[in-house]
């Protein structure tokens, strides 16, 4: 009998980490970054290392928004290297605003053996992203 592999599953993580979004649970939601993760979100003005850096940035995105809602649209690519390539839908009404706001975005997220986040990286631009996430899971190999 084959043994199962105790690899976490990358897409799994990734939708319960939004999930955590999506219920706003900020401790849950850095429970997947590990120590020295890094989220660059530097096509929409940030880059944030360590898990101070990036709650400190969440906090902050989180407080800008009366309602905020993001959703994986689809998992375009899933590398073996622990890398996912997903089309995220963001959808929310910023604080003091009636209107709602959307973004659409490529994001290239790549997870550690034990299942941690150690990099996320934000494109407004689906290709740029899946050039990233390319790049990514090459630098894993």
């Amino acid at each position: 009998m084959p043994e199962e592999s105790t690899t976490p599953d990358p897409v799994r993580l990734t939708r319960l980490a939004f999930e955590a979004v999506n219920r706003r649970d900020i401790d849950a939601v850095m429970s997947f970054f590990a120590p020295d993760a890094v989220l660059d979100g530097r096509a929409a003005g940030g880059l944030y290392e360590g898990r101070a850096a990036i709650r400190g940035f969440l906090d902050d995105w989180f407080g800008s928004f009366a309602e905020l809602r993001m959703e994986v649209e689809e998992f375009v690519v899933v590398f073996d290297e622990g890398v996912v390539l997903a089309v995220v839908s963001q959808e929310g009404r910023p604080v003091g605003a009636d209107g709602q706001v959307h973004q659409r975005e490529g994001w290239a997220i790549c997870w550690s053996a034990d299942g941690l986040l150690v990099r996320l990286t934000t494109h407004p631009d689906i290709d740029e992203a899946r050039a990233a996430a390319e790049r990514l899971a090459e630098s894993r190999r």
